[in-house]
Parts: C-alpha cells; sequence; structure tokens
C-alpha cells in the first residue's frame, strides 16, 4: 500500500520523486563527462587523418594504436562481458529480471570502453552506452539505499532516462523511450521518477552544452500541404529499408563468427578498416551528428547521398557488430537523414519543388527511420522534435513516423532491441530465486480484463494480485472488483518467475472468459 498523508498526499510519489532527482543530477555529470570526452576527442579526428594521410610514414603507429585500442576494449570486455554494444537490451534484460549485473563494473567498464570506441572514430552512437551508465548510476543508488527490488527497477529505469536525456538534450524522448520502447507500459510511478530524473540531467548537460538543439539545423520552412503524399511514400519506403537494416544487423554475430579471432578481439577488425575510411573521409567519422549538420546546410546530390550511405551502412555495421561498447541509436538517424536527403532530392526533381524543402525530408526520415527500426513511433517523434529544436513539423513527422512503423509492423519486423537481447540470454520461463517483487501490469483498452471481475478469470498460481492503481488511488482487491480500462494492476511474485507471469498475463487478456469456459 502506499504511503500517504492524513491529507491524502501520496508520499511514495514524493519519495521517488526526490530520488529521481539525485539520480538524474549524478547520471547528468557522469554522462555529460562521457559526451564531453568524446566530443573534444573526436574533434581532432579529421586533422589527425589528413595528417596521417599525408605523413604515411607514421603509419605504423597508426596500426600499433589500433592494436593497443583492441588489446584495451578486449580487456574490458572479457572482464565484464555486460558492456557489450549499445547497453540498452542489457538494461531491458535487467527490468525483465533476466540479467543480473554489477553496477560499478558496467559503470567504469562502459565509461572507459566506449569513450575509446566512439571518440576513435567509428560509426557508434553514444546515446545506448549512456543509457546504461545512467541505469548503473540508478542501480547503484538502488543497492546503497537497500531498495527493494521492484523500487530497484524504478530506479534504473530513472537513471536510464537520465542517460539519454543528457546524451541528446532530450528529457521528454527519454522518458517516452522508458515507457515505449523498455517497459512497453505506462506506470505512473516508473514515468513519475524518470521525468524527474530527465529533467534533473537535462538541467546538468544544458549548462555544459549550451541550450543551443543537438541536431539544430536552423530555420525551416514548412512543407507545402500538397506535397504531404510525398511523405506517405517516403515513409514506406523507410518502412522496407527499416526491415533490411533489421536483418542485417541481426546477421553480424554469425558473420563475425568466422573470424580466426576471440570474440572479444573481433574489434581488431573495425579498428583496422577505420584507418582507410579515416584517411579517404576525414569528415564522415564518428556517429553521425556532424553529417547531419552537413545534409541540413549544404547542396545535395543524388549519387554523393547514394554512396555516403552505402559507406556509413556498411561500416557502422562492421563497427556495431564487433561487439564494442557503442549504440546504434544516432547512426539510424543518420542513416536515416541521408534516405530523406536522397528522397528529397528526387522528389524536387520530379516534382520541381524548391530544394529548400529537402530539410524537411531530412528531419522526418530521421524519425521515421528510427521509428521503424526502434518500433517506438511516439519516441521517435518527440526525440527528433526536441533534437532539431522545432515543433513546427509534428504534423509531417506523425506522418512519416506511422507509415514506416506499419509498413514495418505488416512485413514482420520487431523491435530492434527487444530482438537483440533474445540473442543476448534465452528467455527465462521460470526460475524460483526466493526473493519476492512486484510487478505492475496496465488493463488496456482492448484488453478482455476491463469490465470484468477479478474472479472471471483463473490467474497464474505463482502471483498474487495484490490492489489496482486508478488515478490516485489503490484499492485493495477482492473476487468481485472490477477492472477498467486505464487500471494497473500491483502484483506480487519471485524475481524468478516476474518475466513468465508478464507473458501469462498478456496471454489471458488477450482470451475471453467466456471463451476459455467453452
Amino acid at each position: 500500500m502506499r504511503e500517504k498523508t492524513s491529507h491524502g498526499f501520496d508520499m511514495t510519489r514524493l519519495k521517488f520523486i526526490g530520488l529521481g532527482l539525485c539520480t538524474g543530477v549524478f547520471a547528468g555529470i557522469i554522462v555529460s563527462l562521457f559526451r564531453l570526452g568524446i566530443e573534444k576527442i573526436s574533434a581532432h579526428l579529421p586533422q589527425w587523418f589528413t595528417f596521417l594521410k599525408h605523413h604515411l610514414i607514421y603509419l605504423p603507429i597508426a596500426i600499433i594504436i589500433v592494436l593497443l585500442l583492441t588489446v584495451i576494449n578486449g580487456f574490458l570486455i572479457r572482464k565484464d562481458p555486460n558492456i557489450k554494444g549499445s547497453g540498452i537490451p542489457q538494461v531491458e534484460g535487467q527490468l525483465r529480471g533476466q540479467l543480473s549485473l554489477n553496477w560499478w563494473s558496467v559503470l567504469s567498464k562502459k565509461f572507459v570502453g566506449g569513450l575509446l570506441s566512439i571518440s576513435s572514430g567509428l560509426f557508434l552512437g553514444r546515446e545506448g552506452p549512456s543509457i546504461q551508465l545512467g541505469a548503473s548510476v540508478g542501480q547503484g543508488m538502488g543497492e546503497m539505499l537497500h531498495l527493494n527490488v521492484a523500487e530497484r527497477k524504478i530506479m534504473i529505469s530513472s537513471g536510464a532516462a537520465a542517460g539519454l536525456s543528457a546524451a541528446f538534450n532530450a528529457p521528454i524522448a527519454a522518458v517516452l523511450f522508458i515507457l515505449e520502447e523498455v517497459h512497453h507500459n505506462f506506470s505512473p510511478l516508473v514515468w513519475l521518477t524518470s521525468f524527474a530524473s530527465a529533467l534533473a540531467s537535462n538541467f546538468i548537460s544544458l549548462n555544459i552544452f549550451g541550450l543551443t538543439p543537438v541536431l539544430y539545423l536552423g530555420p525551416l520552412k514548412s512543407l507545402p500541404l500538397k506535397h504531404y503524399g510525398a511523405l506517405l511514400i517516403m515513409g514506406i519506403f523507410l518502412g522496407i529499408l527499416a526491415l533490411f537494416y533489421q536483418q542485417v544487423l541481426l546477421s553480424l554475430e554469425k558473420w563475425y563468427s568466422k573470424l580466426p579471432l576471440k570474440k572479444e578481439f573481433y574489434s581488431l577488425v573495425p579498428f583496422l578498416l577505420l584507418i582507410p575510411v579515416g584517411i579517404f573521409f576525414p569528415n564522415e567519422l564518428g556517429g553521425g551528428n556532424q553529417v547531419i549538420h552537413q545534409l541540413g546546410n549544404e547542396k545535395l546530390f543524388f549519387w554523393t547521398l547514394l554512396g555516403l550511405f552505402a559507406l556509413r551502412f556498411i561500416f557502422s555495421m562492421i563497427s556495431y557488430g564487433s561487439g564494442l561498447p557503442g549504440g546504434i541509436f544516432l547512426p539510424i538517424l543518420t542513416l536515416g537523414a541521408i534516405l530523406g536527403g536522397i528522397f528529397g532530392v528526387l522528389w524536387c526533381q520530379i516534382t520541381g519543388l524548391d530544394q529548400v524543402y529537402i530539410a524537411n525530408f531530412i528531419i522526418c526520415a530521421m524519425a521515421g527511420y528510427f521509428a521503424a527500426i526502434g518500433k517506438a513511433p511516439l519516441t521517435a517523434l518527440i526525440l527528433i522534435t526536441e533534437m532539431v529544436g522545432t515543433v513546427q513539423h509534428l504534423m509531417p513527422l506523425g506522418v512519416v513516423c506511422l507509415a514506416a512503423y506499419v509498413t514495418l509492423d505488416l512485413l514482420g519486423g520487431r523491435p530492434i532491441y527487444e530482438a537483440l537481447l533474445e540473442r543476448m540470454v534465452a528467455p527465462d520461463f521460470g526460475t524460483f530465486h526466493g526473493k519476492k517483487t512486484t510487478i505492475e501490469f496496465p488493463v488496456i483498452a482492448e484488453s478482455h480484463f476491463s469490465g470484468r471481475m477479478i474472479r472471471d478469470f483463473v490467474w497464474p498460481k505463482e502471483m498474487l494480485l495484490t490492489s489496482i492503481i486508478r488515478g490516485e488511488e489503490e484499492i485493495l482487491t477482492r473476487g468481485d472488483t472490477v477492472m477498467r480500462t486505464g487500471d494497473v494492476l500491483v502484483i506480487l511474485t519471485d524475481t524468478g518467475l516476474a518475466q513468465q507471469i508478464k507473458f501469462k498475463l498478456e496471454e489471458l487478456e488477450k482470451n475471453n472468459p467466456e471463451d476459455l469456459a467453452l
């Protein structure tokens, strides 16, 4: 039962808002330092590779540096394999109870490994590692305060939101990402704590990096309404290419396994390839935010964009497939921006539309491509709005995100981070750990729970439905208690059975109790 004052004020919420603010401050400092280090080192890469291009006598030194980076990252990954990749699947695994991580090990090794990998110029993003760094801060605070399992998960969620908020200066999108992509449901306590954490983290980040949005492209004209049909076409186009992206990304482990290298040293491949890529394309290195700025402020040509897409796609796959601590979030946005540029150039040539509107296609394609690959359209819409710094494109962003999402869904695509988690760990369908936890399960509009009494269903025997959160009230349950749309079921179970219970409830709510009786 939630703790309330004599005036009915929910003290539990106040407590977690305070915890969220504290988590946001600490996560904001750590992630901002992480982001600052990447930006400071990356800023010198074009000069370094240009120097190397004209002084190839130093090539052996570059190879030695590559070998050193491979060994250091290999050592870190061997010590803690949970720092591999973006870190978002690991956070989802923690919240599902499928993974148990040492927060300090992940925090320290992910920081060093991510800094070395991303700042080297590989096509990796900072956002995934930032989310895992923030989640580790939240987990650490939960453990130090001796919170129970359910409360620690709230802290992990809020820390993850703080990490994304500081990485992109996008607090609203950070909260939506946690709810839409990680939890797949709306928990009042989770979103409130995450919101407080994201705001505190963003405040820290803004004081270091300034108020200018991360992907600000200057003042933009609104796309004429008569060209909105192009947005639907582009959304379908992005949805198809998003499925191709998912299929390639999920095949990388199989391809890398053919190499005569230990897993922790797969990074030798992208680090060696980084030398020729840096020599010939010094301005294209990194996660891609500088590429997006260039696209929004330069005259664009079809074949140049097509070549740039091929380069970014192939090398980002090679970079991520090696298992280095780095994300795909920003590289996905970069690829989407390039696809938007390609589509915009073609559309302007076909219709005679002024090329000043190509920037609109770039912005919308970033959102659409990510919305499809991550299957998180609301997050994509708000994320791009915050990163670009304008709300005038909400309608076209929504059109493209919806079209891309529906296209990928019809083609059978799945949320990419969920798919990556399943490659990482086998689903846990019931291991009794002997530790209790509470989970919250929302009653959605299409659920057969809505409008039914609790006694109408045969609930899993491994759980106890203790109460229902309805608005500001928490109701103790009886057999004749009627569940309503918008209710949140509070369930007591074992930590090792939590994911199994969620699967069972999802199946149970899809079936009409009368049909089951037959």
